[in-house]
């Protein structure tokens, strides 16, 4: 399982490399509650494109290997620890939204500028995506059990609607 403290020292790694990267997943529904509600077995994390051989570079001179590849959409990176990152490229347009490739090509998945917001991973300050773009992307699959939880704490703490 990822600990605070790890996803804390990928994101100050990442920060150092001169990378920009922001949280969604678990981990970015955390950030928005301000706390740890869940374990995470991994970290979804959304970076520029444009900044992937910085990101990749950082990844690998700390331990980590390329595990899965499903370019252009994402990528994991595994360390020898059993601690996983999503990476997922983003193509960032001047306005701050952002595109992102999927399986298939004709339908990509749309970031709005304002979908990125601040929360908080441990009293530090953290990129994450909005509770409604967490909604969003919640869509079109058969949830799990996390899913699910995330989901519910995003209503009762935004009260907002959630497909599951």
């Amino acid at each position: 399982m990822m600990s605070r403290d790890d996803l804390l020292s990928i994101l100050e790694l990442l920060h150092r490399a001169g990378t920009e990267v922001v949280l969604a997943g678990g981990w970015g529904v955390d950030a928005l509650l301000g706390e740890q509600t869940r374990e995470h077995r991994d970290v979804d994390l959304l970076h520029h494109r444009d900044q992937e051989p910085a990101v990749v570079a950082a990844l690998t001179a700390a331990g980590y290997t390329e595990t899965l590849d499903w370019r252009p959409a994402r990528f994991v990176l595994s360390h020898p620890s059993g601690l996983e990152i999503d990476l997922h490229p983003l193509e960032f347009a001047p306005d701050g939204s952002a595109l992102q490739s999927s399986l298939d090509p004709a339908e990509p998945y749309h970031y709005p500028a304002e979908c990125f917001v601040t929360g908080t991973i441990g009293g530090t300050e953290v990129r994450c995506i909005s509770a409604g773009q967490q909604a969003l992307f919640h869509q079109g699959y058969e949830p799990a059990d996390r899913d699910r939880h995330d989901m519910e704490q995003l209503r009762l703490r935004f009260g907002i609607e959630t497909p599951v």
